[in-house]
């Protein structure tokens, strides 16, 4: 919950200074973004980006080994909320709700490893544990707990975090879950995380406005998920490579001053989570900009790539309901444009993610549009199927390999250095 109230006064404070000087971007976001990845480098390696494909390269290494330690600790926790909301404060496109699923992970498995050590004297308190019930545990509350949809987090423990390992789901997963969505539900009460103030209505017409948001959703929705993968190597010429590689700070400044060009032109509408512009949308409104959809898209990439400490589900949320604000300007009068950002808001998430049962819920809970479940799952696995053409393996899963090697190859280095301190 502090986590979420630091984030929304950082967004506060951005939207107050980019009001009053429209200028400051071109001095926030560039400097800022060389400095949270200067600090990212020099003090937090494994905070940076979303802080899912850390969980999930934790689970699979050896229980309580120096590897998952180091994937998911309290200090890389702290540093992952404090650079997180720095990046929110400045105006880059991320999401906090990456990070909660990090940050509870790790509070998850301290506790967890102070508990055993505490009962380990005591044969009748001994509290004996599995360092993948813990994670997934904290992970899955921290999704609950974000969007405040229990559901969601105990979908998302499953399809996501399961996917790649053998999670059992016992009674800790989830008691985890549960007591993150019932602690959000007495703190902020039984609200919706996106407010629609009206209910939406499927029509039969509809079912042709899920066919083009789960095909275009999955096309846009792939390209962006393998945009994040290549990084900065990936976006620039060949000859360029072994730069980008060699001065991250140089790149993040770089990818932070057109971030800020990106935000000019959509008239601010592309800083921060873009949560303001999905409820807008949600609720038939505009969004700020007619370049809304895809420029937050690209702001996205770029606060990525950068190597910024911040997530990506509520940005491909906005994007999503960008995407359907395009369409609707493209074939007025045929879909209603509340329930296409509605799709396009659950296909571009599956397609990003290539979790179907995961965005559907989600969205689902976050909008309480339980009676559109079915036109939601039609448009994510259209999307998930799609976005499989352009980026064949799931987006967190690819850059867990990323950590998991990463983690591998710096506790080795560490060992070898031990010793030969004492050679």
């Amino acid at each position: 919950m502090s986590f979420a109230w630091l984030a929304e006064k950082a967004l506060d404070v951005n939207l107050l200074v980019t009001h009053a000087y429209w200028w400051s971007s071109l001095l926030m976001l560039p400097l800022g973004f060389a400095g949270l990845r200067w600090l990212t480098v020099r003090y937090a390696a494994q905070a940076r980006g979303s802080g899912i494909p850390q969980v999930i390269a934790a689970m699979d290494m050896p229980s309580r080994s120096d590897q998952q330690r180091l994937l998911v600790s309290l200090p890389q926790a702290l540093w992952k909320i404090v650079l997180t909301v720095s990046g929110l404060a400045i105006g880059a496109s991320i999401g906090r709700e990456g990070p909660s699923v990090q940050v509870g992970a790790a509070v998850m498995l301290a506790w967890g490893v102070w508990l055993h050590e505490k009962t380990r004297a005591n044969s009748n308190l001994r509290f004996g544990f599995r360092t993948d019930a813990l994670i997934a545990a904290g992970a899955a509350g921290g999704i609950a707990a974000a969007f405040n949809t229990p559901l969601a987090g105990v979908v998302f423990a499953i399809e996501e975090l399961g996917r790649g390992s053998v999670v059992r789901f016992d009674r800790l997963v989830m008691a985890g879950v549960l007591t993150a969505g019932f602690l959000t539900l007495a703190l902020l009460g039984n609200n919706s995380y996106f407010r629609v103030d009206h209910t939406f209505l499927a029509l039969s017409t509809d079912w042709w406005g899920v066919l083009l948001a789960g095909v275009v959703n999955g096309v846009l929705g792939g390209l962006f998920a393998r945009l994040l993968l290549r990084g900065a190597p990936g976006l620039v010429p060949a000859g360029w490579r072994h730069y980008t590689q060699q001065h991250p700070i140089v790149v993040a400044a770089a990818c932070g001053l057109l971030a800020a060009l990106l935000g000019l032109v959509a008239h601010g509408s592309t800083y921060g989570t873009g949560y303001a512009q999905a409820s807008s949308l949600l609720n038939g409104r505009e969004s700020g900009s007619d370049l809304f959809g895809i420029a937050k898209l690209a702001s996205t990439v770029l606060a990525y790539v950068a190597g910024l400490p911040g997530g990506i589900f509520t940005p491909s949320l906005a994007i999503g309901a960008g995407i359907g604000e395009h369409l609707s300007a493209l074939l007025p009068g045929h879909f209603s444009p509340g329930m296409q950002a509605l799709l396009c808001m659950a296909g571009f998430l599956a397609a990003a993610t290539q979790a179907p049962i995961t965005a559907t819920v989600i969205t689902m809970e976050m909008t309480r549009s339980q009676d559109l479940t079915l036109l939601l799952l039609a448009v994510t696995v259209v999307a998930s199927f799609v976005s499989r053409q352009f980026c064949p393996r799931p987006f967190y899963h690819s850059a867990a390999r990323n950590f998991r090697r990463e983690a591998v190859t710096l506790v080795r280095a560490s060992q070898e250095t031990r010793l030969d301190r004492h050679g």
